[in-house]
C-alpha cells in the first residue's frame, strides 16, 4: 500500500510540472532562509559558551549615579580584579583586561603588527584558552613575560616549541620573554588578541591605577564552587568605596554579569543591561518562522485550490472503503515527499549562497554534515515543514463526502465557500508579514543613509589617521613640517584619541558657579595645533589655538553641549578646572558628533599639548590626491620611524565601523524581504494560474458576449489585489510599532513618514497586480472557440 501511496504522489507531481515546481521552488526557498538564518543564529549564541568554567564566570560593570541620570559601563579600575579575589572570599579567581591595541613586534629583523593587550596572571586558568607551550599559573606572572598565539610563534620563530623562552622586541622599546603559547582564539570567541602582557606590566606603565577614581580596563571573576552570584554581587555594590572617598552628587555601584551571556546583552538602559546583540537574535529568529510560513502558505493556497482536480480519486476511494486516517496519511506523505525535494533543493542553495552570507555578516559559517545533530535537524526542519504545509490540504481532502465528489458538486455553498475564505486569509496572512519587511527594509535603509549622509560637524572625506609610536613620538614636529611640504597633504594635527570615537571621560572639571553636590562627567580631548583646520570643525565663538598665544597650552575649547550643562552666558575667558589645572575658555566649537549617533552629543572639553606619547596623527589630504598623500606619508614615515610599518585608517571607514550590526541588518533585511515577496507572489502566481483554468468558460462566454481584453483582465486581477489591500490594514500597524521601537535606540533618527508606508503598499500591489496579471492578460487573449471547448 505504501508503494503504491508513493506512485500516486509520483505521478501527481508529474502530471502538474508547473504547481510542482512553484511548491518546490516557494519551500526550497523558504527553507533555505531559514536554513542560513539558523546558522547564524546558533553561531551568535555559541559565542563565549565554550570556556569550561562558563557558569562561574562573570564580567564586573559599573553603575553610576550622577547629574540624575543612571549610566553603566564595562570600564573599572585597574586594581579591582586583584583586591576582589584579595579581600572577597567567594571570588576564586579574578583578571584585569586592558582593552585591545596594535603594536609593533620584531624578532631577527623580521617586522610586524599584532593585536593585543594586558590581562592578570590568573586569565588563561579562568578562560578556556589552551596553551601549546608553558603553564598557566607562568604564563602572565612577570612584567618581562609575554604569551603568543600560535600564530605569532609560527610567524617569528617557525613554531611554537621553538618560540618559549625566546625574545621578543615589543615596540622597539622592551625585550620581553615569550612564556607561553596558546591555541589561536576561535571565532566564536569575542575576546580576540595575538598576544598577552602581565597585569604586572600594566601597573607598571600606568601609575594612575591607584587612582581609585579612574577607569579603563574590564574586570572579570570566577566563583568559587556554590557560590551565590547575587549575594556577591550585593557584597560588592559598594567595594571601591573601601578604596576612595564618596563624593557629593555621584555614587558608583559595582555589579556582576555572567560572561557567556555578555556578548548578546551588552547594551544598558537605566543602569540595567538591557538588550543588544540578542535583539538581532530573536527579530531574525521571528523572520526566519516567516519567511517559513509564507513558503508553507503557498503549499497550503495551491493544495486546496486544486481539490476539485483530486474530488473524484477521494471518492472512489472512500467508496471503497477507505477511512480518513489513511487519506489523511496519503496527502501527508505527499507533502513530505515534496517537502524532501524542497530540502535537497535548499541544501544546494545554501551551499551556493554560504561565501556570499559569510561575506556580508563577517562569519565563518559552515553546513556541519559530519555532526549527527545537524542532521537530525534537517529531519526536523522537514518533518515540520512537511506537516504544517501539507496539514490543511490533508484534513480538506479526506474531509470531502464521496457523493458530492463523484457527481462533480465539490464547490458547494458550503464547502467553496470555505475554502475560498481561508485560501484568501492566507494570502492576507502571507501579504502582510511580506509588508511588513517591506517596511522594515525602507526604514532601515533611510536610517543608515541618515547616518552616513548626515552632517555630523566634521568633514570624515579625505581625513586619515597614523598612529603615533616610535620615533614618531619624538619626531612629530619633524614629520609635520616634512608632510606639510609634499603635494595633496593640507593640513596636520595631532590627537590622543580618534576623534571617531570619543571614549574617556572625566569627573573631576569644575567652573564657576557649579553646585557643589552636582557631577557632570566630560568626554575630553587632548589635540594639538590646527586641529580644528584638520578636522574642519566650526565655532560658534571665540578661536582655535594658536602659536601666538603663549598661554594656550592653559586654555580649553569646549562644545555647545558643555557650555549649555555650565551654564555661562558669555563663556570666552572664563574659568574652568580639568582636575588641577585651572584654565581659561577661548572658543566654543559647534557641537559634533564623536561618538555613535546611538548616544546625544556630550559635554566636550579640549585642551593642548603637543607632548603627548601616543595617540593619532590627523592627516588632511587634497581631494582626488589621496593615493600621491599616502606615497608621500610612506616614504616620510620609513625615513622617521623605520622600525614601524607605516599603517593608517580613514576617518570614513572608522565612522562607518560604528554602524557595522545595521549594516548588516540592513543588508539582509533587503535580502529577506525581497525573498519575503517573491515566495508570495509565487503562490499568487500559481493561484492566478489555476483561477484562470478554472474560469476559462467564463472567460469564452463573457468575450462572445463582448468583453474586452481589460475588462477580463481588470476581473481577473480584482480578486487577488482585495486581499492585498486588506494586507495592508493589518500590516502597517504592526509595521509601525516594531520599526518605532527600533528607532528608539537611535539618539537621532528620521520620521517614520506616511509614504513609507505608502511606498511600501504601492510596491506591493504594484508586485502583486505584474503577478497575476500575466495569468489574467494570457486567458484573456485566449480565442473564445478554444475556451468554449476545453474541458
Amino acid at each position: 500500500m505504501i508503494g503504491n501511496y508513493f506512485k500516486i504522489a509520483r505521478r501527481n507531481l508529474v502530471r502538474n510540472k508547473a504547481f510542482s515546481a512553484i511548491n518546490i521552488l516557494g519551500l526550497a526557498l523558504g527553507m533555505a532562509c531559514s536554513l542560513l538564518i539558523l546558522l547564524w543564529v546558533q553561531d551568535e549564541r555559541s559565542v563565549d559558551g565554550f570556556h569550561a568554567n562558563g557558569d562561574r564566570l562573570f564580567q564586573v560593570y559599573e553603575r553610576g549615579f550622577y547629574d540624575g541620570k543612571v549610566e553603566a559601563s564595562y570600564y573599572t579600575q585597574g586594581l579591582l580584579a586583584e583586591e576582589l579575589k584579595r579581600v572577597v572570599p567567594e571570588v576564586e579567581r579574578a583578571s584585569g583586561l586592558e582593552q585591545s591595541r596594535t603594536v609593533t613586534f620584531e624578532v631577527a629583523g623580521k617586522i610586524n603588527k599584532a593585536d593585543g593587550s594586558f590581562a592578570g596572571a590568573d586569565f588563561f586558568s579562568m578562560f578556556s584558552y589552551p596553551l601549546v607551550q608553558g603553564t598557566t599559573e607562568t604564563a602572565l606572572n612577570t612584567p618581562e613575560g609575554i604569551a603568543i598565539s600560535r600564530k605569532m610563534a609560527e610567524l617569528f620563530f617557525g613554531k611554537p616549541e621553538n618560540a618559549v623562552g625566546q625574545t621578543i622586541r615589543y615596540q622597539n622599546q622592551d625585550d620581553l620573554m615569550v612564556t607561553a603559547v596558546f591555541e589561536d582564539l576561535p571565532a566564536n570567541s569575542s575576546q580576540q588578541f595575538d598576544f598577552l602582557r602581565s597585569w604586572k606590566a600594566y601597573v607598571k606603565e600606568n601609575q594612575w591605577v591607584h587612582n581609585w577614581s579612574n577607569t579603563s580596563p574590564s574586570t572579570f571573576v570566577q566563583l568559587r564552587p556554590g557560590a551565590d552570584p547575587a549575594k556577591v554581587e550585593a557584597k560588592i555594590k559598594e567595594f571601591i568605596y573601601q578604596y576612595t572617598t564618596k563624593t557629593a552628587g555621584s555614587h558608583t555601584e559595582l555589579a556582576l554579569q555572567p560572561y557567556p551571556e555578555k556578548y548578546l546583552h551588552a547594551t544598558f538602559k537605566n543602569g540595567q543591561v538591557d538588550g543588544g546583540r540578542i535583539e538581532y537574535v530573536r527579530l531574525f529568529s521571528v523572520v526566519a518562522v516567516f519567511i517559513l510560513l509564507i513558503a508553507c502558505i503557498n503549499f497550503m493556497n495551491l493544495a486546496t485550490a486544486r481539490s476539485t482536480k483530486r474530488a473524484k480519486e477521494v471518492g472512489v476511494r472512500k467508496v471503497v472503503g477507505a477511512v480518513r486516517s489513511a487519506l489523511i496519511g496519503q496527502f501527508m506523505g505527499e507533502a513530505i515527499l515534496l517537502t524532501f525535494f524542497a530540502v535537497v533543493l535548499a541544501v544546494m542553495l545554501v551551499l551556493i549562497l554560504l561565501p556570499a552570507f559569510n561575506e556580508l555578516t563577517g562569519k565563518r559559517l559552515f553546513l556541519p554534515f559530519g555532526q549527527p545533530v545537524f542532521w537530525a535537524s534537517l529531519a526536523g526542519l522537514l518533518l515540520l515543514t512537511g506537516l504544517v504545509a501539507g496539514s490543511y490540504p490533508a484534513l480538506f481532502l479526506s474531509s470531502m463526502n464521496p457523493i458530492r465528489a463523484l457527481k462533480g458538486r465539490m464547490l458547494s455553498a458550503r464547502l467553496g465557500f470555505g475554502a475560498t475564505f481561508f485560501r484568501k486569509s492566507l494570502v492576507v496572512f502571507q501579504f502582510s508579514l511580506s509588508m511588513i519587511l517591506i517596511v522594515g527594509m525602507i526604514v532601515i535603509y533611510r536610517q543608515m543613509g541618515y547616518i552616513q549622509s548626515k552632517n555630523i560637524g566634521y568633514d570624515r572625506e579625505n581625513l586619515l589617521y597614523i598612529p603615533i609610536e616610535g620615533d614618531l613620538v619624538q619626531k612629530y614636529n619633524l614629520f609635520k613640517d616634512e608632510a606639510g611640504k609634499r603635494p595633496g597633504i593640507l593640513t596636520i594635527s595631532r590627537m590622543k584619541e580618534s576623534p571617531t570615537l570619543i571614549g574617556h571621560h572625566r569627573g573631576d572639571i569644575e567652573w564657576v558657579g557649579k553646585e557643589p553636590n552636582l557631577s557632570v562627567p566630560f568626554a575630553d580631548a587632548v589635540v594639538g595645533f590646527d586641529f580644528l583646520k584638520t578636522m574642519n570643525l566650526k565655532l560658534a565663538e571665540g578661536r582655535d589655538f594658536s602659536r601666538a598665544f603663549g598661554t594656550d597650552s592653559a586654555s580649553y575649547l569646549v562644545n555647545e553641549a558643555a557650555v549649555r550643562k555650565i551654564g555661562y552666558k558669555n563663556p570666552i575667558g572664563k574659568s574652568m578646572w580639568w582636575g588641577n589645572r585651572e584654565g581659561k575658555i577661548i572658543g566654543v566649537l559647534k557641537d559634533f558628533h564623536f561618538n555613535s549617533m546611538h548616544q546625544a552629543i556630550e559635554p566636550l572639553i579640549v585642551r593642548l599639548d603637543e607632548q603627548q606619547k601616543w595617540g593619532s596623527i590627523l592627516v588632511r589630504t587634497e581631494a582626488g590626491k589621496t593615493r600621491k598623500a599616502l606615497t608621500s606619508l610612506e616614504k616620510i614615515c620609513k625615513e622617521l620611524n623605520p622600525n614601524f610599518p607605516f599603517t593608517y585608517q580613514f576617518s570614513d571607514l572608522e565612522y562607518a565601523k560604528l554602524y557595522h550590526s545595521e549594516q548588516v541588518v540592513s543588508q539582509l533585511a533587503n535580502a529577506f524581504a525581497f525573498l519575503a515577496i517573491f515566495i508570495s507572489c509565487l503562490g499568487l502566481f500559481g493561484l492566478a494560474a489555476f483561477m484562470a483554468e478554472q474560469r476559462t468558460k467564463e472567460i469564452g462566454v463573457r468575450k462572445v458576449l463582448g468583453a474586452s481584453v481589460p475588462n477580463i483582465v481588470a476581473l481577473l486581477s480584482a480578486n487577488f489585489l482585495k486581499p492585498v489591500a486588506i494586507a495592508m490594514l493589518i500590516a502597517f500597524p504592526v509595521a509601525w510599532y516594531a520599526m518605532n521601537r527600533w528607532l528608539q535606540g537611535f539618539a537621532y533618527q528620521i520620521d517614520l513618514a506616511w509614504w513609507v508606508f505608502a511606498l511600501a503598499g504601492l510596491l506591493t500591489v504594484v508586485i502583486a497586480l505584474l503577478t497575476v496579471s500575466f495569468q489574467s492578460v494570457k486567458a484573456a487573449l485566449m480565442n473564445p472557440v478554444t475556451s468554449l471547448r476545453s474541458e
